[in-house]
Order: structure tokens, then sequence, then C-alpha cells
């Protein structure tokens, strides 16, 4: 797979004609490689390189022989891949080094086909562990900033920032678009404090209906209202020990930041109904997609309560301003959906990857999850194609040379979504003086209703072509009675031309 080059695979074996033909084969698949000549320096290799991430071990060496190596790479690094070769020897050999842990053998000489197959399947199989380890992190709330991607310059500030605030316990303010990664980042901020492994606690404030907003943060007592037939402890109480994230901080209602101003001044909570207040020890963080100091200049935020909590602002950026962790956030994501669905995708194809990289993701990081959580599901084969992601691939223009702007709508007419995508890629796809292309997504990277992106698109086909009706009708794929009856629902009867 394109995007493994850069791999390192240790090579061990004292024939040097083996070594090198197998150092051939690796490298022509886009790997580099180390080589050793017998099975100490194989382990010495391995303590002093910590790229390494495959080894390549013929069994049968002089010296330390590759059965006596192989235990001691994996006491030194139980994660680290090993692939025993062998000339000779019987099953038993075999079966030996596989109980001590090596992930695949083959018999010498092995083609090319079959050293990379194991090759790639041992990757797959290191990447599909690493993704369960940190989905078991995250469940723990020892997330740290190792398991984010983060290595695009734009995200260098983010993780000095973060690492910084993790050393105390100072309020966060982390900003930046919807879909960014914010909630990911305090997670990281938590697993990297004194307060790892301790409760993580998530509240959506623009998610709670506002009449709730006092029982869910602060709690309540059973009979302080109407269908309170039990305590609840509130989500502060809840984060107790731990960290409160308060994601989309700029919806609370007024009445609530007086609250939250109060509980974070005096360390206590006053659950409804209760007769005494309850000491809570909470770290927090607290997330929006606003401009709270226009909020607050507006008078929707209180001035005292954005103080307290921007004591410290992290802004995340988005995902097109950080292309270059796309690929690593792709193959990260193909590994969790595999682990979750039951899936063995390998990757992306390299046409898949160009056309993910050259989109804009006015989502971010969610809406790329989300179009590889798709693109896994409806995937056929073993690399993810751009047909499986039919809501951003877009068309290709017909081949009529007479027809430079034409193009297709191959796609059933009830997906919307592959519908609205083509739609963008089809105006994108016009000449320099033609109208803007058709926006499908907006602000804050959701869809747009269907009826508002057909209406910019009657109305692009119109200016494009100069009103002429019956050519509108024909490329949209409409009768004219049915473009006429939309002109009058979308009110752009006066953009046509009359047509005798």
């Amino acid at each position: 797979m394109w995007w493994d080059m850069g791999k390192t695979i240790l090579i061990v074996d004292d024939d040097p004609a083996q070594r090198r033909l197998l150092q051939a084969a690796v490298e022509r698949n886009g790997f580099s490689t180390r080589t050793a000549d017998n099975g100490q320096t194989a382990v010495d290799a391995v303590d002093a390189h910590a790229d390494i991430d495959i080894v390549l071990l013929d069994l049968v060496m002089p010296g330390m022989s590759g059965q006596e190596a192989l235990k001691v790479i994996r006491q030194r690094r139980a994660d680290l891949p090993c692939i025993v070769l062998t000339a000779s020897g019987g099953i038993d050999t075999v079966v030996q080094a596989m109980q001590a842990g090596a992930s695949d053998f083959f018999v010498k000489p092995a083609s090319p086909e079959r050293i990379m197959v194991s090759i790639r399947n041992a990757l797959e199989m290191t990447n599909l562990k690493t993704e369960v380890g940190r989905m078991k992190k995250r469940a723990a709330g020892q997330l740290s900033f190792d398991d984010m991607v983060a290595n695009a310059p734009a995200m260098q500030p983010v993780v000095r920032m973060g690492k910084r605030a993790a050393g105390s316990n100072i309020p966060v303010l982390i900003t930046g678009e919807s879909g960014v990664g914010k909630e990911l980042l305090a997670r990281a901020i938590q697993g990297a404090s004194d307060r790892a492994g301790r409760p993580f606690v998530t509240v959506n404030c623009g998610a709670i209906p506002e009449n709730l907003v006092e029982s869910i943060l602060f709690g309540h007592t059973k009979g302080s209202f109407t269908g309170a037939t039990d305590n609840h402890s509130g989500k502060f109480a809840e984060a107790n020990g731990g960290t409160l994230f308060l994601d989309e901080v700029g919806e609370l209602p007024l009445d609530m930041q007086v609250k939250l101003l109060r509980v974070l001044q005096e360390g206590e909570v006053d659950p409804v109904g209760a007769k005494r207040p309850v000491k809570v020890d909470v770290r927090i963080i607290s997330a929006t997609n606003k401009d709270l100091a226009k909020l607050v200049a507006d008078g929707a935020f209180r001035e005292d309560l954005y103080y307290r909590l921007n004591v410290f602002p992290i802004e995340a950026p988005p995902l097109r301003e950080r292309k270059e962790d796309l690929v690593t956030l792709v193959k990260r994501f193909v590994a969790r959906f595999n682990a979750e669905e039951g899936r063995n995708v390998r990757g992306a194809s390299e046409a898949t990857m160009q056309m993910l990289l050259a989109f804009d993701w006015p989502g971010n990081v969610r809406q790329l999850e989300n179009s590889v959580f798709r693109a896994v599901i409806l995937c056929e084969g073993d690399l993810l194609q751009p047909e499986d992601f039919p809501q951003i691939s877009g068309l290709k223009p017909l081949t009529a040379a007479n027809d430079a702007h034409a193009f297709s709508l191959p796609v059933a007419a009830n997906d919307h979504h592959a519908l609205v995508a083509q739609v963008q890629y089809a105006a994108s796809m016009a000449v320099s003086d033609a109208p803007q292309p058709v926006q499908v997504f907006d602000g804050e990277g959701h869809l747009r209703q269907l009826e508002q992106i057909e209406r910019d698109l009657i109305e692009l086909a119109i200016d494009h072509y100069a009103g002429h009706m019956s050519e509108v009708a024909r490329r949209l794929g409409i009768g004219r009675s049915t473009l006429y009856r939309k002109l009058r629902e979308y009110g752009l009867e006066e953009r046509a031309v009359a047509e005798g």
C-alpha cells in the first residue's frame, strides 16, 4: 500500500545473496530496509533503531540462532511483528517459532508476492491492535497527545499549548470550526494531566432542553419538580475528581451562565431542591465554534464568565489548513472501522487519496470520519475507491469534444448525497467566467437543504445558458413544465428569456 511507504523492514539472514534478494523485493514496493547478518546484530539493530516496523528473520544462522533472536526481540519489543524464514528444518521448528510469537513464516526461496502479502498482513494486524488499544485508552480516559494525529505544521502550536495546559488545572477554552476535533484535544489534555484515568464527562450545552439545563448540570433531589422521581447527581458531581468538557458553551442560557460562574468561583454546586451545596473538584475545559467575544458584545454571553473560561485559549485549525495529516487520519479511520465493523479494507487507492486531498472538507475531521465510515461499508474490494465516496467524488466530464461543459448524473434519483456532490463538482468544472459553484454545505459544515441547493443549481443553469429554458431543462434532465413550476416556486421567473 502506497501510504505504508516509509515503513522500515529489518532483514536478517547470514546469506548475502538472500539478503540482497529480500532487500530488492521489499524496496521495490516502497519500503525502507535495514540488514543484519546474524541474530545478535539483529537484536542490536532493534535496540538501536525504534523506526523498525517489521523483522524478516532467518531461523538458521551461526552464533545466535533465529529462534534465540526471536525470543529476545519479543521480550524487548512485544509489539514488533517478526516473520520467520527457513530453508531447512521440519514443521517442529516453525511451530516453535510461531509459539515464540512469530506473526508468519515462509520457506525460502519465496516469491516477492508471497513476501509482500506477509508484510502487509503484519502491518494491518499492527494497525488493528494499535487502534483497539487506542479505543481502550479513550474509554479509560487515558488518551495522550501521542494518540492524536498532529504532524501538520498547523497542529504543532496546538499540541505545544495543550501540553502546557495539561500541567495545571487552568481553565481551557478550545475554539475552532465544527468538527475540528475539540473534544479529542480536551481528552488529550486530561490524559497528559494528573487527572488521567479519572472521569471525563462531556456536556453538549447546545443539545440540552433549556428547562433541564440546571438539573442536568447541577443535579436535583427527588420531588424537587414534576417528574423528579429520583435523586440525580448532575454532570459536575459525575465529573468530580476529573474533567468536565463543556462543548458549545456559547449556547448556555444567560441564567445558567450565572450559576456556572458561581460553581467556578466557589467550587460547589447547588442541586435543584437541595438544602445545602455540594463541593466538587472539577477541571473545566470548554469549547465553542462561536465568537464568544462577539456574543459578549451582543449581550448574549456574560463578560465575567467569558474571562473565567478564556484563561487559556487554544484554537484548533480546520482540516483544510492541515492537509498533511489527512493520509494518517484516513489510515486510522480505516483501521478503527475495520475493528468496529468486522471489515477487512486494506486502505485507499492512490486515486482515492488524491481526490480526498483535493477536497476542501467544510465539515472538517468529523466529515472525513463519517465519509470514511460510509466508504468502508460500501467498499466491495480491499481498497477504497473514489466511487465509495459518492458524496464527494463528483462526476467525470463527458467525452464529447464539442461540449466541454457537459456532465452526466449516473446516480439514483433518490441518492441526494451523491447528487449534491455532483452538482458541486459540475459547477467547479465550468469555465472561469461562469457563476460561482453551487454551495453544498453551510458555514458549519452541514449539508444545506435540498430545496436550497436545487434553487441555486437552477439559477446557475439559467445564467450559464443565458436564460434559454429549453437548454436549461434539457441540461437539468427535467421537462419544461416542471422547470417553469420550479421557477415560480423559487421566484426565478424574471431570469428566463422568452422563447418563441
